[in-house]
């Protein structure tokens, strides 16, 4: 093994255990810099993005900023100073991301964004998204049919800096609103996190006995609401959560959560290094910078087919 690949696979190694990597990258890497792969879309977003990158010939850094913009800033320093050809990102913030994604720019690196878009144009090459507002949408077309257009229900709402978490909101309301007899009686961020999810559910029962139903912007707390609702022996509440995770697959199979909204991150991720090694040789994408990739709905009908945030055919 050569000296540059050895020094490559330690900065690996110092990135992964938590540290910035300070050595010089080989000489065609790419960084992905994503939040922490203990939630499984990230976890797919990481492991598409390196399985593409690895196909058509790059090396892959690998980095955690743990939805830190602060640690991201940092994470993007260590990438410009090992000389990176180009960064995958899933960011810690629309606003608070510009910044960074601006300064792998003014290095001569290009960025491609999935998932969360920023607030600017023009500062990354592509920003690739799923369709939050029309999956959005039909989550919530589901919950009213499995709520048969009425009663009492709760909304979990996302982590407020994330542009998505107020898309999926409005994209759910949009649809629900409509229907008088379905009255909201608790909405309340619980951050994206299932533990806090849980807690919150917890609190939001005991305000409101009466709640029939919960819809929640992600798939993590929608699985916290219903470990909550199940710990109360209110099974017969509606859960529908968003993202598509084999958690969830496996809660619905289960007769547990009824639906949820897939998108795709696992392909959204290989389509961002795709875009990339494309720039890279040729100095466009050839698309435009901002695309949306439309959701599927996730209920029992379907449920058996989905794996790692994609669907079989």
């Amino acid at each position: 093994m050569n000296l540059k690949r050895r020094l490559l696979l330690s900065a690996i190694a110092i990135t992964m255990a938590g540290a910035l990597p300070s050595l010089a990258a080989a000489a065609d890497t790419i960084a992905i810099i994503t939040p922490s792969p203990d939630n499984p879309f990230f976890k797919a977003e990481a492991d598409g993005a390196a399985a593409k990158a690895k196909e058509l010939g790059y090396e892959v850094l690998l980095m955690v900023h743990d939805d830190d913009a602060n640690k991201q800033s940092e994470l993007f320093d260590s990438a410009i100073a090992a000389g990176v050809k180009a960064i995958i990102l899933d960011n810690a913030g629309a606003d608070a991301s510009v910044a960074a994604v601006q300064k792998a720019k003014d290095a001569g690196i290009p960025s491609f964004l999935i998932d969360r878009e920023i607030t600017s144009a023009g500062v990354a090459v592509s920003q690739i998204v799923s369709n939050n507002y029309q999956g959005a949408q039909l989550g919530a077309a589901e919950f009213v049919k499995l709520m048969g257009e009425k009663g009492e229900y709760a909304e979990l709402v996302g982590k407020e800096s994330d542009t998505n978490a107020g898309i999926r909101s409005k994209g759910y309301h949009d649809v629900i609103d409509q229907y008088p007899d379905l009255k909201m009686v608790a909405q309340q961020t619980a951050n994206w996190s299932q533990t806090e999810a849980y807690t919150v559910m917890e609190s939001m029962l005991q305000a409101n006995p009466g709640i029939m139903g919960v819809i929640a912007g992600n798939d993590t707390m929608a699985m916290g609401a219903y470990a909550a609702l199940e710990a109360a022996g209110r099974k017969d509440v509606v859960v529908v959560g968003f993202d598509g995770s084999n958690d969830v697959r496996d809660s619905i199979l289960a007769g547990g959560i009824k639906a949820t909204v897939l998108q795709p991150a696992y392909e959204q991720a290989q389509l961002a290094v795709t875009q990339a090694d494309k720039f890279l040789k040729t100095g466009s994408t050839g698309v435009d910078e901002k695309q949306l990739m439309d959701c599927v709905l996730i209920n029992g009908e379907n449920a058996s087919k989905l794996e790692t945030f994609g669907l079989s055919n």
